[in-house]
């Protein structure tokens, strides 16, 4: 069963998710232009930002994460997010082996992973500063479904340099977070009952193929599955 709440770091949410049913732990993540810090079985983790559906390897297990928004993960873990596209690793692989010992001891004998785990987060936020502006005003402006040309205008940054910028803070280029959170806006909308078109015309998409087709490059499967199987 997955539960979440928002986090006492801005932005972020602290979820759970516990074995349940014959399927547990066979549906895909899905792109979202988040990456998260997740706790497993005494091991920590980065899930970097990905451009494909995710799915878990090996036995179902529980698992405790806190997701970060769009583009403030790097600057508290240290690593641009294009190193951990599509990927998941260590954090012992980012940081110094010992210290991750320590965060491992202290989640373990914590009464509450998921408030320990947040409390690592809060941490390291106030070790590092404040996230970048123009990146959340970006993923803002993109969230609404604005072109990417035109919000690169309004935050005055040309498009080399924003390609660069976005790179390392979400692990790919404007247009493809653009998309990511559009398939976003669009399973939203699916979830709470819109029609398809109306979905395809309000998420930002030329029409209900130009739907379909995104959602299954982008999430593996057609958008009936996934709405069918809760993905």
């Amino acid at each position: 069963m997955y539960r979440e709440r928002a986090s006492r770091l801005t932005g972020a949410v602290v979820w759970t998710n516990t074995p349940a049913g014959a399927d547990a732990g066979t549906r895909p993540v899905l792109p979202d232009g988040c990456m998260d810090l997740l706790w497993s079985e005494g091991r920590l983790l980065v899930a970097g930002p990905d451009t494909r559906p995710y799915l878990p390897e090996g036995p179902a297990r529980a698992w405790t994460g806190i997701r970060f928004f769009p583009g403030t993960a790097p600057g508290l873990l240290g690593v641009p997010a294009h190193e951990l596209r599509d990927r998941r690793v260590e954090l012992a692989d980012l940081w110094p082996a010992d210290r991750v010992r320590r965060l491992r001891e202290r989640i373990g004998a914590a009464p509450d992973a998921a408030t320990a785990l947040e409390d690592v987060a809060l941490d390291r936020a106030a070790a590092t500063g404040a996230p970048d502006p123009l990146l959340r005003r970006l993923v803002e402006c993109l969230e609404e479904g604005r072109a990417v040309s035109a919000t690169a205008a309004e935050l005055g940054v040309g498009a080399r340099r924003l390609h660069r910028r976005c790179l390392g803070a979400f692990g790919y280029g404007p247009k493809t977070l653009a998309r990511v959170l559009r398939l976003q806006r669009a399973l939203a909308l699916a979830r709470s009952g819109v029609p398809y078109a109306e979905t395809a015309a309000r998420a930002g998409y030329a029409d209900q193929p130009h739907l379909a087709r995104e959602v299954r490059e982008l999430a593996g499967r057609p958008l009936g599955e996934l709405l069918g199987g809760g993905g």
